[in-house]
């Protein structure tokens, strides 16, 4: 279907929410419906990036921006071979799009592959609506523009937490990414939905990369011979993905380990740390956060709507976390004083926080001083986004390298050329 017809003859389409907030607009992908949970994107550009991010398996993605489309598709930024995400909200699509990389609108390329889209939607009073209501239930309909029926649909529908989206999107099969250069390090990496920019910027590192799916045993992950074992980023409630959280467990204290969003997530449900939902999580390519042991900040890309809770973790240990021995409700303190705190965790020893998010005070990074291992909440490959926290890539070779000091990397090192 081509959608470059006039915005008078697109199909009329509702967004309706479980709050029984109600938008009217135009439909600008594949006519149908789509039930999902509704969160917003603050990236100002990404959109082709942010809509083959199989974290987004389950949800409707709402972009701030007010338009999107304008350089439309192109084959180099797909960061999965299918769109995981249920459907698409935005202000104002471009249907005519300009960029000399540009194979495809963005309107057909969700029309092809059966995305449903609405556009003409305020997007402003939408994004305030999820902000103070929190991440929820909702629907778009070309077909049913009834808006008390739609409305009554939506809180009839399955919660996210209710499905293991991971199982959907991981690899079914085993492959292998070879190092780009002079290979340093074998990575075993646990597709969770890992986006493919990730796994690139492994191999930029130096490293060979076995990608294994999501259901793995540890030991055949072990079998492999691998110096370092990655879990990567992928959709829904981490408590729906125990098989894996298993694996965290069996490989800690046996191999390096790094961890990315949801990989951060299982290591510290594996320490047997507590995980929470955050009210509309964090989407975007803007979020600051700094790195507590450079005092540095960094710019990051995220996608998560759940994330560690440290001081579940354990209790602080007070001469590692500058005199304090009570824990904080906003780990911004830690921020304001340049401390990077250290707790004591039954299982595996002291685990330090390294990074915290500059607005809410969420932990963003965790490091284990007595076992090889460290994780990130963000997305450091900058698909799409800002490149301040590629050095976690060339971190993570340096722990397989045995470096103590691994994770003091400037942000300006590392970074994606």
């Amino acid at each position: 279907m081509n959608l470059l017809a006039g915005a008078d003859r697109l199909p009329k389409a509702l967004l309706a929410l479980d709050d029984g907030t109600v938008f009217a607009g135009r439909s600008c992908g594949a006519e149908g419906e789509t039930f999902g949970e509704i969160v917003f994107n603050t990236s100002m550009v990404g959109y082709q990036e942010i809509a083959t991010d199989p974290s987004y398996a389950g949800q409707i993605v709402t972009f701030t921006y007010p338009q999107v489309g304008n350089y439309g598709v192109n084959a180099v930024d797909m960061q999965a071979d299918t769109l995981a995400l249920r459907g698409i909200v935005v202000h104002d699509m471009c249907f005519a799009p300009s960029n000399w990389q540009c194979v495809q609108s963005f309107p057909d390329y969700l029309s092809a592959y059966g995305v449903v889209a609405i556009e003409g939607v305020d997007t402003r009073a939408l994004t305030l609506c999820i902000r103070e209501g929190g991440a929820m239930r909702a629907a778009i309909s070309t077909r049913d523009l009834d808006p008390g029926h739609l409305v009554a649909r939506v809180r009839e529908s399955p919660s996210i937490a209710d499905h293991n989206y991971v199982a959907d999107v991981s690899t079914t099969k085993r492959y292998r990414l070879p190092a780009t250069g002079r290979e340093r390090s074998h990575v075993v990496a646990f597709d969770c939905g890992e986006k493919r920019g990730i796994t690139k910027r492994l191999a930029v590192a130096g490293c060979a990369v076995t990608v294994v799916p999501w259901d793995t045993p540890a030991d055949e992950a072990l079998a492999l011979k691998p110096d370092g074992i990655f879990f990567s980023n992928g959709p829904g409630d981490p408590q729906t993905v125990g098989t894996t959280t298993e694996a965290v467990r069996q490989v800690l204290g046996t191999l390096p380990v790094f961890g990315i969003c949801l990989g951060n997530q299982l290591l510290t449900i594996a320490a047997g740390g507590a995980i929470e939902k955050l009210p509309y999580g964090h989407h975007g390519g803007n979020e600051p956060v700094m790195n507590l042991l450079t005092g540095l900040v960094e710019i990051t890309a995220q996608n998560h709507n759940y994330g560690s809770v440290f001081p579940t973790l354990g209790p602080l240990v007070p001469e590692l976390s500058g005199g304090i021995s009570e824990h904080v409700g906003d780990l911004r303190l830690w921020s304001r004083r340049h401390i990077a705190p250290v707790v004591m965790n039954e299982r595996y020893g002291r685990i330090r926080l390294t990074h915290v998010n500059l607005n809410d005070g969420t932990p963003e990074g965790l490091q284990f001083l007595d076992v090889p291992a460290f994780s990130m909440q963000y997305h450091p490959e900058a698909k799409p986004g800002p490149n301040d926290a590629s050095y976690a890539f060339e971190a993570f070779c340096r722990l397989m390298e045995g470096r103590d000091d691994y994770l003091a990397i400037d942000v300006r090192e590392g970074r994606a050329q």
